[in-house]
């Protein structure tokens, strides 16, 4: 029997797959539990549909990551920390407070999608990647000065 499955099912299928499955498994177990759908006409239609509208929507999350890479690549974020000799930072600049200062700038990044290896110990220009999408990363530059 063909069905479409709906969610999951491990060691059978993934979401959105039309697969064979035995009658008594999918009559018994994947239809009652509304884990698979009878791959009909109709849902099969149903499914395309659905598929055309999650890469719609897949695409235009990709334009909006390639637009906000542009918008943070033309602007240095400024932070202030305290220093000692030589340009060494008393603690360091970390993820956190940059994607705080970013957020006062009305640019909106999760502090775990700034893929920063360690803190940032001394004063000057740093460039820093941020992951904003699968597909898409920006650079900016972070600029620490002494306070």
């Amino acid at each position: 029997m063909k069905v479409i499955f709906l969610q999951d099912v491990k060691g059978k299928g993934k979401k959105g797959e039309v697969k064979n499955v035995s009658e008594g498994y999918a009559r018994n177990y994947l239809l009652p539990n509304k884990l698979a759908a009878e791959a009909n006409a109709g849902n099969l239609k149903t499914l395309e549909v659905k598929k055309q509208g999650e890469e719609k929507r897949a695409q235009q999350k990709l334009d909006e990551a390639k637009e906000f890479k542009d918008e943070l690549e033309k602007i240095t974020v400024e932070i202030k920390a305290k220093s000692g000799e030589g340009g060494r930072l008393f603690g360091a600049v970390t993820s956190k407070q940059i994607a705080e200062t970013l957020k006062k700038m009305k640019k909106k990044v999760d502090k775990r999608k700034i893929e920063l290896d360690e803190p940032i110990r001394s004063l000057g220009y740093t460039n820093v990647p941020i992951k904003l999408h699968q597909d898409v990363s920006a650079t900016i530059k972070v600029h620490v000065v002494e306070e």
